[in-house]
């Protein structure tokens, strides 16, 4: 599973639209139960690992990155429901479905900034105890 993981992730960094990240999430845990030598190696991948990290660190997704996945589910939403107008049910599902993932990325998903900024509060009310 790790390797078909890796598969779509880099898949993910070639094609618009389609999500690399979180293959590469997936890949992590699924070697981080068989082979240790290759989880490193997706910690290790340059721009991925440290998003691979802080995703297991709890740290969430920076602002920045909010806004790219909205844009995202957004520009590539219109695109599909467009492309299938013909019929409605299928737009407004594909709709339902984007808006599910918009407020999966605003609500369910820290930001990284607030999550910083709470551990450095918790740190500086430990240190004056």
């Amino acid at each position: 599973m790790g390797w078909v993981n890796v598969g779509m992730g880099g898949l993910g960094a070639v094609v618009p639209g389609l999500p690399s990240v979180v293959f590469f999430i997936a890949a992590a845990y699924s070697f981080s139960r068989s082979s240790p030598r290759f989880e490193r190696w997706v910690l290790g991948l340059p721009g991925i690992g440290g998003m691979v990290a802080d995703y297991r660190a709890g740290l969430g997704m920076a602002r920045r990155a909010k806004l790219a996945a909205i844009a995202s589910v957004v520009v590539f939403g219109s695109i599909s429901a467009v492309a299938v107008s013909q019929r409605l049910w299928l737009s407004a599902l594909i709709g339902v479905l984007c808006l599910c993932g918009i407020l999966h990325i605003v609500f369910g998903i820290p930001l990284r900034e607030r999550v910083l900024r709470e551990r450095a509060n918790v740190q500086a009310a430990q240190d004056l105890e």
